[in-house]
């Protein structure tokens, strides 16, 4: 829940009557000490941790140069899951087989996946 939910939720419990003025003003001034003004919505962070872990797995995912056949997308994406890159490659063509769409997923991933750096700047090579 974000910030301005809560306090429309105080705001209802106090007009029901379940809060008193004064522990409306309490829990409202609680609810907006506690507002990290840094960070845009500080009051989901149980909610968030998990999503975020999620976007920083996915911003790590990068195309391996070293275990490649193709493109590096199966070595990429073993090394962002803990998987072995041949489980990935195994997937892709049994989605291939059964349903159609491996090689265009693939294709998709080897275009929008970044390579992984290797350390070389443009004046190094």
């Amino acid at each position: 829940m974000n910030v301005s939910e809560e306090i429309k939720r105080l705001h209802e419990l106090h007009l029901a009557g379940a809060l008193s003025e004064a522990e409306f003003a309490q829990a409202k001034a609680k609810l907006l000490s506690n507002i990290n003004l840094d960070k845009p919505d500080s009051t989901s962070g149980a909610a968030a941790g998990p999503a975020n872990d999620r976007v920083q797995e996915f911003n790590r995912l990068r195309r391996s140069r070293d275990d490649r056949w193709l493109g590096g997308v199966g070595g990429g994406l073993g090394r962002a899951s803990g998987m072995e890159a041949w489980i990935w490659r195994l997937v892709f063509v049994l989605f291939t087989l059964t349903f159609g769409f491996g090689v265009a997923i693939y294709l998709l991933l080897w275009i929008f996946v970044p390579d992984e750096e290797i350390g070389i700047t443009k004046h190094e090579y």
